[in-house]
């Protein structure tokens, strides 16, 4: 990374930011945010105080915007987003432009640019999505691979995806509200106990996405794998490391377009995959349109696999979720001033 330019979209999120303090301790001498938000811009770089940083005032909805902030670059990380399921529903249209729109001013403007890889980021509520945040991401991934292909394997910019479940301790994430709600007693509001999600500290989707940067073919998909655990579970592994084993919990319902579990790779998907130990490639279908191919000649291999989803993936009880979250320093941090107080 020490002769890179690599511009991060939505770097003041919580995976932006993490992105970017990971690029510079590898040296990157100039890394780029793009954003809407002044104010986290502006707190951002009080925090950073880095000459390595440039901070880029935009929106990918806006062409002209993406143009500016990605000339120059050597990579790009597509990770803008709406990401909240409940509001994308009640805005479906605003999913589409922010996270369809968006992302093709992004991976088309990185084409443009000479970019010479840009990853756009995904998540397990693409596959099989139900809800409006599922199926704009699940068209951004369509779109991604499209301008891949259109582009063909010999072009100067590789486009490709990384698709995880849920970061904990990121923007959305329940956990910090389960802590929240732990020190100030209130009850620890839960959808439902028996969902299963998909457990990855940012840490690990940062390695995938680098992952992505260093071994992607046109229009790869890389999943990194991952445990699972139960709502259940996360609650009572977090009132135990809070010493808080009576903390009342609430079951509230689930919340608009909400599934039982998650799914990171189908099984059509893992028929063309390729499993790389941490991670599975889910190569790109690189067949053009013409009938034979889609219409004469199927896939024999794509019943041969199960869906890859958090309900068969390795499940963690409450000591493997207390284990995994206390390599998380947020949980550290919230630890240390529970006990001070």
């Amino acid at each position: 990374m020490q002769n890179e330019t690599v511009l991060i979209t939505g770097g003041t999120g919580s995976f932006g930011r993490t992105m970017l303090q990971d690029l510079l301790a590898r040296g990157c001498p100039e890394v780029r945010v793009l954003s809407r938000d002044e104010e986290k811009q502006d707190m951002l770089r009080s925090t950073l105080r880095s000459s390595n940083v440039r901070f880029y005032i935009g929106d990918v909805r806006d062409r002209d915007s993406v143009d500016r902030a990605t000339a120059g670059a050597t990579r790009v990380f597509h990770a803008a987003a709406l990401k909240q399921v409940p509001s994308c529903e009640f805005f479906p249209l605003e999913a589409v432009r922010t996270n369809i729109l968006g992302s093709e001013n992004v991976v088309r403007s990185a084409v443009a640019a000479g970019v010479r890889s840009v990853v756009c980021l995904s998540t397990d509520k693409a596959v099989f999505p139900i809800n409006a945040m599922g199926i704009s991401k699940a068209m951004m991934e369509k779109l991604a691979q499209a301008i891949a292909r259109a582009i063909g394997p010999e072009a100067g910019t590789t486009v490709s995806l990384v698709r995880y479940g849920n970061v904990m301790y990121s923007r959305g994430s329940v956990i910090p509200l389960f802590v929240r709600q732990l020190k100030s007693g209130a009850p620890i509001t839960v959808t439902e106990p028996s969902m299963t999600r998909f457990l990855m500290p940012l840490r690990d989707s940062v390695a995938l996405v680098h992952y992505a940067f260093e071994h992607a073919r046109q229009g790869d998909l890389f999943v990194r794998k991952a445990p699972a655990a139960t709502m259940a579970n996360l609650v009572v592994a977090l009132k135990e490391l809070f010493e808080r084993p009576e903390h009342p919990v609430e079951v509230i319902g689930w919340r608009h377009g909400e599934k039982l579990f998650e799914t990171l790779v189908s099984a059509q998907e893992l028929s063309q995959s390729e499993d790389m130990g941490d991670y599975f490639r889910v190569s790109m279908d690189g067949r053009d349109l013409n009938y034979r191919p889609y219409f004469t000649e199927g896939d024999v291999h794509a019943g041969e696999h199960a869906d890859y989803h958090s309900h068969n993936t390795e499940r963690l009880d409450v000591e493997g979720v207390k284990k995994l979250l206390r390599t998380l320093p947020e949980i550290d941090a919230e630890l240390a001033t529970w006990t001070a107080a």
